[in-house]
């Protein structure tokens, strides 16, 4: 359904982390006691984790040293903080494989296409920023909601490692979507 000519959809943009998205990073990934994230973003991996020791004072003085990371953008709805992107490049260096990762705090941001604009953008902005030949994401069979997202951004599954993952008690494959350079630029992707 179109939006309506005279309703204003909220602006998403990828950018650097600014001193005022500290506590709300803090929140989300250190004070939360069993964020709902946790649960979708290889919940193998957090079992067992609880809240951090590490106060907002503490996260805030390391954190304010730090230079923007060039791999890592903050995810802002109207300029606020809901979420990052982040990139690492597949060992050997300079082959052009990138694995990009995505990640929205608050489930009140989930299902209305946010990821899907994110990806999208974060796919377009590691293209354009590295030589990047191949963009992968990874994710578990459980977590629909991003393999549904990253097919609308243009990504094609190319690996499912059958049962891979042991999570609440079953066994769960871990999914692998693809999207490459030619692809993208051939309009094969948004």
């Amino acid at each position: 359904m179109p939006t309506p000519p005279n309703v204003t959809l909220p602006v998403l943009t990828l950018r650097d982390r600014r001193d005022d998205d500290l506590p709300t990073l803090w929140r989300w990934l250190h004070a939360e006691s069993g964020p709902e994230w946790k649960r979708w973003d290889a919940p193998y991996f957090h079992a067992g984790s609880g809240p951090s020791t590490l106060s907002l004072t503490d996260f805030t003085a390391r954190e304010r040293g730090r230079a923007p990371d060039p791999h890592g953008q903050i995810i802002a709805l109207s300029g606020a903080c809901i979420g990052q992107v982040t990139r690492h490049e597949e060992a050997p260096a300079g082959g052009g494989w990138w694995e990009l990762g995505l990640l929205i705090f608050d489930p009140r941001h989930w299902g209305g296409g946010l990821g899907t604009r994110a990806l999208d953008l974060w796919a377009a902005a590691t293209f354009e920023q590295t030589d990047a030949h191949v963009l992968t994401l990874t994710t578990w069979g459980g977590n629909e909601r991003m393999v549904r997202a990253a097919a609308r951004a243009g990504f094609r599954e190319c690996a499912r490692i059958p049962q891979a993952r042991a999570w609440a008690g079953q066994r769960w494959d871990s999914v692998k979507l693809a999207q490459v350079r030619t692809d993208r630029a051939a309009g094969q992707a948004p």
